[in-house]
């Protein structure tokens, strides 16, 4: 099979994303025969249809969304390949870590002043976000590094390490049936609502969209739905829900992931000195 460019690349993922190709070609600011025409090309090329297009309608093919998933990754990891060599050029180049606020477990302190202690030890911009979209921080290259929590954030094309273990707990109304117990299972909670997270596709919630943990906490306060999550992330506990420990989850761990494929001083010396600082632990 023919090799694409990634210009070309471009070009279908915005198709693919609009599934129109007026409104791709206005994204791409391009005239639309240069478009269609740039897709067809990319088609006879590759042997196979990318998209089922007739007047009123343009879906992909099963060709199509391969494509548009590998697509993406192949032209993320061009951007961080162009990127990481730019900055790998330059000696005053700052550290950037990704995190959603509050998600540190409380080791982000120690960890700052270990690095800093570090001959090699350079400025750490911190960048907040979202649920979804921090490890494609890190895929992409806008990112060298950052604290995930698994199992949820998925670490396919990162390198990992543990820093901390712990339990997970349901949060529900102070006034719920659950408040009062020691602990709890995963049973305990069926027929319960549960957020839907923003921007994280599957996931067996079915109550109303969040964006971050502030959100859930003030859903969970006027008692729309529940929430697990881990202990740390609702620590201290705030007033109107109660934390519950389940039993049966299984333990959260926070990571520190960076792109598999990038061997650069810079991060390795922040992953020691994370690693010096970090406490795996058990969970409790």
């Amino acid at each position: 099979m023919a090799e694409l460019e990634t210009r070309e690349l471009e070009y279908f993922l915005a198709v693919a994303d609009e599934l129109h190709f007026g409104r791709a070609a206005a994204r791409l600011s391009i005239a639309q025969p240069a478009l269609s025409k740039a897709i067809r090309r990319m088609e006879a090329r590759l042997g196979v249809p990318l998209f089922a297009r007739s007047s009123r309608h343009v879906a992909l093919t099963p060709s199509g969304r391969a494509l548009q998933e590998h697509g993406r990754h192949a032209l993320n990891a061009v951007g961080a390949a162009a990127r990481s060599a730019r900055r790998a050029a330059d000696p005053h180049a700052h550290l950037r870590l990704v995190l959603k606020p509050g998600g540190d477990a409380g080791l982000l302190s120690g960890i700052l002043a270990a690095y800093a202690r570090r001959p090699d030890a350079r400025r750490v911009d911190i960048l907040f976000s979202g649920p979804a979209d921090r490890t494609d921080f890190l895929r992409g290259g806008r990112a060298d590094v950052g604290l995930l929590y698994a199992p949820f954030d998925d670490l396919g094309g990162l390198a990992h390490e543990t820093l901390h273990i712990e339990d997970r707990v349901a949060i529900v109304p102070s006034g719920h049936r659950l408040a009062g117990r020691a602990s709890a299972r995963m049973a305990d909670l069926d027929g319960e609502t549960l957020p839907r997270w923003k921007g994280v596709p599957g996931g067996d919630g079915t109550g109303p969209e969040v964006a971050d943990a502030v959100q859930l906490l003030h859903m969970i306060t006027l008692g729309r739905m529940v929430g697990v999550l881990p202990r740390s992330l609702v620590e201290p506990v705030p007033p109107g829900v109660a934390c519950v420990p389940v039993t049966d989850a299984p333990p959260s761990r926070l990571v520190l992931a960076w792109n598999e494929h990038d061997r650069r001083p810079l991060v390795a010396s922040f992953v020691a000195a994370a690693l010096e600082s970090g406490d795996p632990g058990d969970p409790g």
